[in-house]
């Protein structure tokens, strides 16, 4: 079964926000942001936009009728700046117009008048002035400072990693159509159907159920759309208020880039303890998160960096700790692995640095510290189906790691001006929202009396398969064709108080609910053939390809057949279905718990060829063993490891941002943000599958499959580490991503000095 999209995307026939008619008299909102960092708004001067032709409104803080608010962990962000901004770009000000172009006209007409404040743009900074959001947090298991008197080596460093733009093809986006009733119909590319409607309720004063949103599919999200999708969908809402017309607001690419967050960057710093024979015996690290000018989601982010702060390896002795620290850039949000990523490199980076001290291959101290069965994390949960060998021997095995090594080995002692190098990355992501009430989803599901079915759920498709997922675990579970299901738009009117979709658990939660509604509907129907000829009980009746089958022998009864009878028996054809993940929990007074369903594990091996005189490298192969479980739809699957790997190469290589000491943004559109594409990607990308049925919370034993290639990308910075080294042997270079060409040649050619050890120590002496 092919993707149930990809006919209509090839024809260019599918519909996103802006592409359904738009209705009569519709008006065009565009958004003037701040052109400071922080400062205190003294005065809003816009009676020359007023003043316009084709200008209907400008609307400030001042006009929102409700709460000027949308925080959505911490009420601390406003839709509109009120007194204070707090960023370059932060939105003040919604001008109207009768179309985009007068509308953003109106916009280069505002002007504000500021007292500008002092700014931050440094987590650590603002971590010493006490600029923090939430309160820091620190995950421990065993005893960290008892353990370092048993280490034969004990090392420090330090480590920064940039953010990363979402790239989203489609950008934000949302359109708000006044009904009858002061009703509110809203069209938004979000990931987070509930949270918009939450959100434009609150900020217009009115009872949720008179906002109605609905989502078709997005044009890509990776995070970026789960909570700061809101904002522009609250500014339509708030203009088709006033108005009393429809309202659309369209972000085009440089305003998206300049106004939105990103990945969080991060500064860690760490402490790791190993015997010679290279066993991790201790780990602390500290990390200082860029949350940016407001919470957004950075308290969650911040606490998956802890949950995988150990990444795949078991380390008796942990202490991480963590903290949100409040600058003046645009406030950072979710990004495909949600924190993951920063935590998993850290580690990384001291297992390298570990390894190059006491003269050992990375790749010995790596596997020598793997997860095995029943291992504890941090977090006290323990490793159950744990694949961290079992992928890593796999790989290394099929793709002939031995020889890799010393092919690469030959390559560098034969060659001056160019070096090769590989690196392997194992990864352990937990599946399920860490937070644990927001793991919960609904479906609805009909059969009409032609034995055709409709479903609803409150999953979101934005291009990773979930609506192609759910057909073919409907159909799998009806017994029925693919053809006969219809998935509907996500809708807020049809399936109530729905989870964000991300956290790699869409298909978890939403193709369970649906599983759940069918059984209901299979219950009823076998319940009619019961106690015709030759079925006496409905425990043996199955249906296959469309008929139905009693102990494994084929009946007369078709789908059709069956349908029919039992709408003219008056049995219901529809049920809800609602799906709650069993067996989680985490207590944040303890830091300690089960927050996850279950692991997913894998490992990449990565080989790269340099340029020592140029600072460029290629890509030239990443193949991987990926711990899949019982594949849905492997077309799909294989899509998704491969675009995480992709986007997840890029974080580590060449996507670079970079703002000026007045906060605005340099890399403010494609042409200076280098995103990856066709000629940067793998020249040899192969994915193997490790199957197995063993993780049944899965619909049909399915293990996600969204986030966790991510963070084979985190590798490539590793193998390029390894051909620098080739380059210059003994060189202690830095640990800081993106890994860009440009700073793989200056530190080639400069004396790099690492902080010093002695300064590194003193940070982790008398707690954070």
């Amino acid at each position: 079964m092919k993707h149930i999209d990809a006919v209509s995307h090839v024809r260019g026939e599918s519909q996103f926000v802006d592409d359904v008619p738009p209705p009569a008299e519709m008006l065009y909102a565009a958004v003037y942001g701040s052109p400071v960092m922080h400062g205190k708004i003294l005065a809003i001067h816009t009676e020359h936009a007023r003043a316009m032709e084709g200008i209907v409104a400008v609307l400030t803080a001042q006009d929102v009728p409700g709460e000027n608010q949308i925080g959505p962990i911490i009420p601390d962000e406003e839709l509109l700046a009120g007194n204070v901004v707090r960023y370059v770009g932060q939105p003040v000000a919604v001008v109207v117009g009768t179309n985009p172009d007068s509308a953003r006209k109106g916009v280069g007409m505002i002007t504000l008048d500021v007292e500008e404040l002092p700014a931050i743009t440094d987590p650590k900074e603002a971590f010493q002035k006490g600029w923090i959001i939430g309160a820091p947090r620190t995950f421990a298991l065993g005893d960290v400072d008892a353990a370092w008197q048993g280490c034969d080596l004990v090392v420090a460093g330090s480590c920064e990693i940039g953010g990363q733009e979402h790239v989203y093809l489609e950008t934000q986006r949302s359109r708000a159509i006044p009904l009858e009733g002061k009703f509110l119909k809203i069209y938004s590319s979000t990931q987070n159907p509930s949270g918009v409607q939450r959100h434009v309720a609150g900020v217009l004063g009115m009872p949720i159920h008179n906002v109605e949103v609905e989502v078709k599919r997005l044009g890509g999200g990776f995070g970026g759309k789960e909570d700061q999708a809101t904002p522009w969908a609250c500014m339509a809402a708030l203009a088709a208020w006033h108005t009393g017309k429809p309202v659309e607001l369209a972000l085009r690419r440089a305003e998206d880039f300049r106004m939105t967050g990103k990945r969080h960057p991060y500064s860690s710093d760490f402490k790791i303890g190993v015997t010679r024979e290279g066993k991790v015996l201790a780990y602390e690290v500290k990390h200082y998160q860029n949350s940016g000018a407001t919470a957004d989601l950075s308290t969650a982010v911040l606490e998956r960096t802890l949950l995988h702060s150990a990444n795949s390896y078991y380390i008796p002795n942990v202490r991480a700790f963590g903290v949100c620290c409040r600058t003046n850039l645009p406030s950072n949000t979710a990004c495909r692995g949600f924190g993951a990523p920063q935590g998993m490199f850290v580690l990384e980076c001291a297992l390298a640095k570990a390894a190059e001290k006491l003269g050992m291959p990375r790749e010995e101290i790596q596997r020598r510290n793997l997860l095995k069965e029943n291992d504890r994390f941090p977090y006290g949960q323990q490793a159950m189906h744990c694949h961290a060998l079992t992928t890593w021997d796999r790989a290394t095995e099929r793709y002939g790691l031995p020889a890799a090594i010393s092919r690469v080995d030959a390559y560098n002692k034969s060659h001056f001006e160019t070096k090769k190098g590989i690196a392997l990355m194992p990864v352990c992501f937990g599946i399920s929202f860490t937070t644990t009430f927001l793991n919960q989803a609904s479906a609805l599901v009909h059969v009409y009396t032609d034995g055709s079915v409709s479903i609803s759920t409150g999953g979101v498709e934005m291009g990773q398969g979930l609506n192609t997922n759910i057909a073919t675990i409907a159909a799998r579970a009806l017994g029925i064709s693919p053809n006969r299901i219809k998935i509907e738009s996500t809708n807020t009117t049809r399936t109530a108080n729905m989870s964000a979709s991300s956290a790699s658990a869409t298909t978890v939660l939403n193709g369970n609910a649906v599983l759940m509604a069918i059984g209901q509907i299979l219950d009823r129907l076998k319940s009619v053939v019961t106690g015709a000829p030759g079925i006496s009980g409905k425990e043996k009746v199955t249906i296959i390809d469309e008929t139905v089958f009693y102990d494994g022998r084929k009946t007369e009864w078709t789908w059709e057949r069956l349908i029919q009878t039992a709408y003219t028996n008056r049995i219901d054809l529809s049920a809800h279905g609602f799906f709650a993940t069993p067996g989680i929990y985490f207590d944040k007074a303890q830091e300690k718990g089960i927050p996850f369903a279950y692991h997913v594990f894998g490992t990449a091996i990565i080989e790269v060829t340099l340029d020592c005189l140029l600072g460029t490298y290629n890509i030239d192969a990443v193949r991987i063993v990926h711990d899949l479980g019982r594949p849905l739809n492997k077309l799909i699957d294989r899509g998704q490891v491969e675009g995480g790997l992709v986007q997840g190469l890029g974080l580590m290589t060449i996507e670079d941002l970079q703002y000026n000491k007045k906060g605005q943004l340099l890399s403010r559109d494609l042409a200076t943000y280098k995103a990856p594409d066709v000629y940067f990607s793998p020249d040899d990308i192969e994915v193997e599958f490790l199957e197995g049925g063993e993780e049944a919370l899965g619909p049909f034993g399915n293990k996600a499959v969204g986030e966790p290639p991510l963070m084979y990308g985190i590798g490539v910075f590793f193998a390029i580490r390894h051909a620098m080294r080739a380059f210059r042997p003994g060189t202690e270079f830095a640990f800081t991503s993106p890994l860009t060409p440009e700073r793989v040649l200056l530190q080639l050619y400069s004396d790099f000095q690492p902080p010093n050890q002695d300064k590194l120590e003193k940070t982790f002496k008398g707690g954070a």
